[in-house]
């Protein structure tokens, strides 16, 4: 157990013993993530699987009331989107509910080759795969493409689909300090000869929305022999000249030897995939485990998928909305006073650093309280407890309005901001 999430667990035991109540769940060791949910439902704190009664737009239905989103990562808004919604309708009618098989066998549709063809045309890559979901993508890439003679580099902060990608590898990783370039060459120097060597690491950080320095990366990878894997879920959609994302923005994408992505972020359903070489995803159809023995993608969000690709295209108008939006907001979360995370440029990911546990969980419950949804997030996800909020394309400035309102008085009531 960490430092940071014995922090965690003595700051809900204290908030318990506040309340007087007791720790009942013996089952569990006291310090494990399960306990310390127990120990937050016990205080009446607990922020997960809180339902929504309606569509996940800028503003949406929950416990009843109308709720500010500032929780999704529906980048450029097109879960609502009515073309996306006609997409989906008219692919149900057509194909039904579910292709039942694995893509390896009988789970393969024309809509699935239609999207590979475009997802490859759109990244300027030669061929691509679609997985289930996003996680079963770096899963499937990252262990399906390394050997036991393979080294694996990782950005420390990587999100959990690159870091269970790496352990189900037969590859030894070695982890480098977050967007640390000069450790990241520390690493590189010090791997043995043999075996191909692999950096991989998030376009866009998960929790803080920062941007990693993939220029560098690139350079510092080539320098030493080593080949390049970037998982782009949070830049794909709005950054770029037509959404291709952060390899887009800095004009690398020839030099990324595999492309990941998800699609359910921007893309606004689910599934994921990787674009690569076709020897690389030759490979992958027949070493990618995920792949092979998961149903394959529905063809409601093959078909949405597709839509995407061809709205990120043509849409500039939403691509610089997000940013402008995320922009607005951030400046008003900095000037009502509360702390945030530096970015290179700007992304729809603006986390409120709150630090200590117990205070955020207080915060964020009387946040939606209030009509307020944001997400909250602790150690070991992050480095501080923190409010990870994300905007829109589809946010008005009255949305961005009513929740920095929201966010200062119930920063001010439960003791975050000074009164």
């Amino acid at each position: 157990m960490t430092e940071k999430k014995d922090k965690l667990t003595i700051a809900l035991e204290q908030g318990l013993e506040s309340n007087k109540s007791v720790i009942k769940h013996k089952m569990f060791a006291p310090t494990t993530q399960v306990q310390m949910a127990f120990l937050a439902k016990d205080m009446g704190l607990y922020p997960y699987f809180i339902p929504n009664f309606g569509q996940i737009g800028p503003r949406t239905l929950i416990n009843g009331k109308e709720t500010i989103m500032l929780g999704s990562n529906n980048y450029m808004g097109l879960a609502n989107h009515p073309e996306m919604i006609q997409t989906g309708i008219e692919a149900l009618k057509k194909y039904g509910t579910g292709c039942t098989g694995s893509r390896f066998l009988n789970g393969t549709l024309d809509l699935h080759i239609e999207l590979e063809d475009k997802l490859a045309k759109f990244f300027n890559k030669e061929s691509a795969l679609c997985f289930s979901t996003g996680m079963q993508a770096n899963l499937g890439t990252i262990a399906g493409i390394t050997t036991k003679d393979d080294h694996i580099v990782s950005d420390e902060n990587n999100h959990a689909s690159i870091i269970d990608g790496c352990r189900l590898s037969y590859g030894k990783t070695h982890v480098y300090k977050h967007d640390d370039m000069d450790d990241l060459e520390r690493v590189l120097e010090s791997l043995p000869a043999g075996g191909n060597h692999w950096v991989v690491t998030d376009g866009i950080f998960s929790m803080e929305g920062n941007l990693a320095q993939i220029p560098r990366i690139i350079e510092l990878a080539r320098h030493h022999g080593a080949r390049v894997i970037i998982d782009d879920a949070h830049g794909i959609g709005y950054l770029g000249d037509h959404g291709e994302g952060s390899c887009g923005l800095f004009n690398v994408m020839d030099q990324v030897d595999i492309l990941t992505g998800t699609f359910s972020k921007s893309f606004a359903c689910i599934g994921g995939f990787s674009v690569a070489s076709e020897e690389i995803i030759h490979h992958l159809k027949h070493h990618a485990r995920s792949l092979i023995y998961s149903a394959s993608m529905p063809p409601v969000m093959t078909a949405c998928a597709i839509k995407a690709l061809e709205i990120f295209y043509r849409e500039d108008g939403l691509r610089k909305q997000v940013l402008i939006n995320a922009g607005n907001f951030r400046k008003g979360v900095e000037a009502i006073g509360f702390r945030t995370v530096p970015q290179r440029i700007p992304t729809p990911i603006v986390p409120i650093i709150i630090g200590d546990a117990f205070k955020m969980l207080k915060m964020n419950k009387s946040l939606l309280a209030a009509g307020l949804y944001t997400n909250p997030v602790v150690p070991p996800a992050a480095p501080e407890a923190l409010l990870r909020t994300s905007l829109m394309a589809t946010h008005t400035q009255k949305d961005i309005d009513d929740a920095l309102e929201i966010l200062q008085r119930v920063g001010k009531k439960e003791g975050v901001l000074e009164g």
